[in-house]
């Protein structure tokens, strides 16, 4: 049984938002979670609040996060729950032209391999890491060794326009999943991804509250943003139902996002 309190797990992203979320609900059932979040603040926060370990981390450096896994793991064991919540936005076109003079501008490239960097490549350096330790671990009676739950976007499959780089990135970690559930399966670990829509996060929230009721109305049904708790309860139900295994799944109230 992956949830209870001889079970530990990993959160990237995990000071806020739906990290957060995830960190809480798997908390609430003995679980020994590690906070991975470049915010200590936050971190740091939530970690007391329930008796969890806060690791200050990049996921885009290899050394920070072999730190933070061996910080984690000296207070809490190897992690057999590894949740990827870890990422950044931006909105940048392809190509665009000054609104003033006219010139045309190219997407600065720095900026597509820095979201690249941490929403893609960052998820799979922490998959592959904590993969790593979860093997040297035995296999629990249910059979089960490890569960990992990676987070795209419905960007993935209909992203708007800017968003080529965050696009790119949450595709990949889409395109990925049914790779790593296949490269796991002989060492009984499990990996799915969810897409979700449009969130209440601390991200979303520093909108406008016109520009949250707007997109709220887009949502079909709930017309309403969907809550980083609502995010955990897939998480968890990714994690304990032992029969979820290479799947990608949206969670959006059956939005599909128009081109603006």
């Amino acid at each position: 049984m992956l949830l209870d309190n001889t079970t530990s797990a990993v959160i990237t992203g995990g000071a806020s938002g739906l990290g957060a979320a995830t960190a809480r609900l798997l908390a609430s059932f003995g679980v020994k979670v590690g906070i991975f979040d470049v915010n200590p603040e936050l971190g740091e926060a939530l970690a007391k609040e329930i008796g969890g370990t806060f690791c200050k981390v990049d996921v885009t450096s290899s050394d920070e996060v072999d730190a933070a896994f061996a910080k984690a793991r000296a207070a809490n064991g190897q992690e057999r729950i590894l949740v990827n919540c870890a990422g950044v936005g931006g909105s940048v076109k392809t190509v665009s032209r000054d609104k003033e003079t006219g010139a045309i501008k190219e997407y600065p490239l720095d900026n597509f391999e820095r979201i690249i960097q941490i929403n893609l490549i960052g998820t799979f350096r922490c998959i592959t890491k904590s993969a790593a330790g979860m093997v040297t671990l035995p296999v629990l009676e249910d059979g089960d060794r490890g569960a990992i739950v990676n987070t795209a976007s419905v960007a993935a499959e209909d992203g708007q326009i800017g968003q080529a780089a965050y696009t790119a990135s949450k595709a990949g970690i889409v395109g990925l999943t049914l790779v790593v559930a296949r490269d796991l399966s002989s060492e009984a670990i499990r990996c799915n991804t969810i897409l979700p829509g449009i969130f209440n996060t601390p991200l979303l929230n520093r909108a406008p509250e016109h520009v949250k009721q707007a997109l709220a109305a887009m949502v079909p049904h709930p017309k309403r943003l969907g809550e980083p708790e609502e995010y955990a309860q897939l998480a968890l139900t990714m994690i304990s139902n032992r029969y979820f295994n290479g799947e990608d799944v949206r969670l959006d109230g059956a939005i599909r996002m128009a081109p603006r």
